[in-house]
């Protein structure tokens, strides 16, 4: 069995898919600048290689030196309105640094390639459910940067003779259910994770940004998945290029939103804290629905999700956070 490079591996999403494709018996070799990302998630004793794509000559000598024909691209930064504001920090870390790991890995040999995309490259979808062939037109430097990888990858594929899948993730959330690894990075902003932190006390509030949205209870509407289904996704666009799959674009979502306010109820009733929630007006650019049209992973992949339910979704967050929280204390 061949070796898989995967980048970003020791962050949120890598790390879960690293210790996914390491219990299926793969070999995985970890290049990561350790930005987010923290060795401790790598929990098999996956070898880590620490860089940065901006270093070209580095990843060009490590998938020399792996052998590598399979890589999975997570390194990037994705926070939306930090984009906003540091444009040309996401088209560097996203976009050019893309374009290094394409170069290396047409220069290698490089067979299969796996891109970490985003539901942000469709801004805001009509009617708020996103298919794959729906209007792509990004609202933000993050979710340009990651269509313009799409679009180097499509090409460099086609002119190169590699196959990839580019997965469009909607709202990961969760952790392992295990507790073994979760999300660590600091400041974060995802609701299931800033929630879970105010009921521990380590923020004052939450805050719900729009309660007058045409949905049933005014808030925002978002396809929540699972970070183990979602894992689970890259190891079947994996199996699916190595039976000879063909190049594409899939979303990976339930197909199903939930609200912020149903969100923070369920955080509530899962850590038994009722902390404090203030509203506020909307955000400029945040959709009223922002769901997964999610027929086709199911159909072209076979792939299908273990963990779709939003009480085990903040179960299995809250967990993490507690035992998050309690290591930092010592």
């Amino acid at each position: 069995m061949s070796t898989i490079l995967v980048t970003g591996g020791a962050g949120y999403i890598g790390s879960h898919v690293v210790r996914q494709l390491s219990e299926a018996g793969h070999k995985v070799v970890v290049f990561d600048n350790l930005s987010t990302g923290s060795p401790d998630a790598l929990i098999h004793g996956e070898q880590l290689i620490v860089g940065d794509l901006a270093d070209r000559e580095r990843i060009n000598t490590v998938l020399r030196e792996t052998g590598a024909k399979s890589v999975l691209h997570f390194a990037a930064a994705i926070i939306a309105p930090e984009s906003v504001s540091l444009p040309l920090k996401y088209y560097g870390n996203n976009t050019r640094n893309t374009l290094n790991l394409l170069e290396a890995c047409v220069a290698n040999g490089v067979e299969r390639f796996i891109f970490s995309s985003t539901a942000a490259v469709y801004g805001i979808p009509e009617g708020g459910e996103a298919s794959e062939t729906s209007p792509t037109v990004p609202i933000n430097p993050y979710g340009a940067s990651k269509l313009m990888s799409e679009g180097m990858l499509r090409d460099a594929a086609a002119a190169h003779g590699f196959k990839y899948v580019a997965l469009r993730y909607f709202n990961v959330a969760g952790a392992d259910p295990q507790a073994r690894m979760g999300q660590r990075t600091p400041d974060a902003t995802h609701l299931i994770k800033v929630s879970c932190q105010a009921a521990l006390g380590m923020r004052d509030c939450v805050s719900i940004f729009g309660t007058d949205y045409p949905t049933p209870d005014g808030t925002g509407v978002r396809d929540y998945i699972h970070i183990e289904d979602l894992a689970a996704a890259h190891l079947y666009a994996l199996s699916y290029l190595e039976r000879g799959g063909e190049s594409t674009v899939i979303n990976v979502g339930y197909g199903r939103g939930s609200s912020v306010r149903e969100v923070v109820d369920v955080v509530q009733k899962v850590s038994g804290v009722q902390f404090k929630v203030v509203e506020g007006p909307r955000r400029p650019g945040d959709p009223a629905n922002l769901v997964a049209q999610a027929s086709r992973i199911r159909s072209l992949l076979g792939w299908a999700p273990k963990y779709d339910d939003l009480t085990t979704i903040v179960a299995d967050a809250w967990r993490w956070e507690k035992k998050l929280f309690e290591a930092q204390k010592k």
